[in-house]
């Protein structure tokens, strides 16, 4: 406790604030059922009685209550467990709709790829037959033209 340094001379009140607890309550509780007992109207025999009653009221009260507790919690449970499922499910989904979304740029790809594959062979073919139509032309040609023609673009002095 706290010292306290009054005049002597004067009246006063001391106040101290101090959080109640759980277990002071229980002892008041027990200390105000004992004097309730004690100072009864009633013979003993009636008290046992009336105890009893109200320990079959509190204990019905208690079981009521758990069973509320159980149903609630059960219920919490259930409804915890739907929502995962649901999550699940969900994620489920989108995994399959994104799987199906690759194979299909997979699918794409390799037509993309074959296509321009065919388009690059024709290509080459192309290129090829041209560059082979050119050398039989110059092959075709007899000698004398291709040096004819190269001594015609020459000027004699």
């Amino acid at each position: 406790m706290r010292e306290y340094h009054f005049d002597e001379d004067e009246p006063y009140v001391v106040i101290e604030k101090s959080e109640g607890s759980t277990g002071s309550f229980l002892l008041g509780l027990a200390l105000g059922a004992g004097m309730a007992l004690l100072f009864a109207p009633r013979s003993g025999q009636e008290t046992r009685r009336e105890l009893n009653r109200r320990a079959h009221r509190v204990k019905d009260a208690a079981h009521g209550m758990a069973e509320d507790l159980t149903y609630s919690v059960k219920d919490r449970f259930h409804e915890a467990r739907q929502q995962v499922e649901e999550r699940i499910d969900s994620a489920r989904h989108a995994v399959e709709v994104k799987r199906q979304q690759v194979t299909q740029a997979v699918h794409a790809g390799r037509a993309a790829a074959a296509q321009a594959r065919e388009d690059l062979e024709r290509r080459i073919a192309e290129t090829k037959a041209s560059y082979d139509a050119g050398a039989n032309v110059a092959r075709a040609r007899p000698r004398g033209d291709a040096a004819r023609s190269s001594r015609a673009g020459r000027t004699t002095e």
